[in-house]
């Protein structure tokens, strides 16, 4: 189970640079109109293969790693659904609250938003943000990944 919420972020915190980050190519193989997806990622030299359910704050998720090869075979299949982003990993000063910092490239350069992942639906209730988040987006399907990699970037 995946818990999780989500903010826009309008100016990138001045020391993101001092925290680890990875570039993702990511695309997805399926995305079902209740927003059941199927997704394969590159990520640090490894590739995964993920299914995920459609809902907002929790959902199920299975992540697979796959061999690169299979990242290969899949990747065709997910022209004209894929992102690509930098993901900064920021450790907060609560050591049970990470942010992963998404800034994202290509045609959704200029976005960016900011991810916390919960290990129970309490904790993401009562969470405060810090002030550099902007709004919670957590609920507004338009920004899950799956949504960015095929309609774009919201107006």
């Amino acid at each position: 189970m995946e818990i999780e919420r989500k903010f826009l972020v309008d100016a990138v915190p001045d020391d993101v640079h001092d925290h680890p980050s990875s570039a993702l190519e990511q695309g997805y193989v399926a995305v079902d109109a209740d927003g059941t997806e199927v997704r394969i990622r590159r990520k640090d030299g490894g590739s995964t293969l993920a299914v995920k359910s459609s809902g907002g704050l929790a959902r199920v998720e299975e992540e697979l790693p796959i061999d690169d090869a299979t990242f290969e075979r899949l990747w065709p299949l997910t022209q004209g659904r894929r992102i690509e982003k930098v993901r900064h990993v920021i450790r907060t000063s609560d050591p049970r609250v990470v942010i992963e910092l998404d800034v994202y490239r290509g045609d959704l350069e200029g976005l960016v938003v900011a991810e916390v992942e919960f290990a129970g639906e309490d904790e993401a209730h009562a969470f405060t943000p810090p002030p550099w988040f902007g709004a919670d987006v957590t609920d507004d399907g338009r920004y899950k990944n799956q949504r960015l990699a095929v309609d774009g970037r919201p107006a």
